[in-house]
């Protein structure tokens, strides 16, 4: 009896490294509690490396769904069989949909980040600074260039293209008035981190988003705040890439 139920449990999760404090895996366990899906669970996948993802397909043979997170949006792609279209042009995935034995990968975080700051914007929001280059990275700056705003990222080892903390002036940050922090700096228990980028130069024009949501108000954040730029932190991005990631798995 116990086995049949367990080959009819529709399973979930989210593989990612150091994942403990996972927004997802008690969103979608409520989730399924409102819906009395009693057959369904999700759960962390805390993985060290990326090849341990073959030997974690071997023991849940009843996956359904994944999300995945740092560090793994990227080195997740080769072992997928295919790409949504907007995931091929972001180059990296955060949410894969089991079909028969075809593993797919989509990026819903561009669709929560878009959704999420587009209230925010303002007509003087024309360029943006990226802070980081990772998987996350990625979706921000494909929505951008969907809104038309221009960006540039900010990285600690840049390419040509990039920028690095050091270059960060008065003079950019006047003119690069939406600045989106990407990189972990901030998060829950490190909440007195932030990146470094000179926020005496900050405005009220300026806008502020943190993916962060671990705390509420990070650092970076209270940084522009206490100079009257708006803030939004990245709470509601993960309830909308959540949703659009169960919309893609029952689809």
């Amino acid at each position: 009896m116990e086995k049949k139920i367990e080959n009819k449990q529709h399973k979930f999760g989210l593989i990612g490294k150091n994942i403990s404090y996972s927004f997802s895996r008690s969103y979608f366990g409520e989730k399924f509690r409102e819906l009395n899906l009693h057959d369904h669970s999700y759960e962390n996948f805390d993985i060290q490396k990326i090849t341990a993802f073959k030997n974690l397909l071997e023991k849940n043979t009843n996956l359904k769904g994944l999300n995945v997170t740092i560090p793994y949006k990227q080195e997740i792609i080769p072992f997928l069989t295919s790409l949504d279209k907007d995931a091929e042009k972001i180059g990296a995935v955060n949410t894969i949909k089991f079909v028969g034995n075809s593993l797919i990968g989509y990026n819903t975080d561009a669709y929560g980040f878009q959704k999420s700051i587009e209230p925010f914007l303002k007509k003087h929001h024309e360029k943006a600074l990226i802070l980081g280059t990772g998987g996350a990275s990625k979706a921000i700056g494909f929505v951008f260039s969907k809104l038309g705003i221009a960006y540039k990222n900010v990285s600690r080892q840049p390419n040509s293209l990039q920028f690095t903390y050091s270059d960060l002036s008065k003079e950019i940050l006047s003119e690069f008035t939406v600045i989106v922090n990407c990189t972990p700096l901030g998060t829950h228990p490190n909440v007195e981190q932030k990146p470094k980028i000179p926020y005496h130069h900050l405005t009220p024009e300026h806008l502020l988003f943190d993916l962060i949501y671990n705390p509420e108000k990070t650092a970076f954040l209270q940084e522009g705040a206490s100079r009257g730029a708006a803030i939004c932190n990245g709470h509601l991005m993960l309830k909308l890439q959540a949703e659009k990631s169960w919309s893609i798995w029952n689809d």
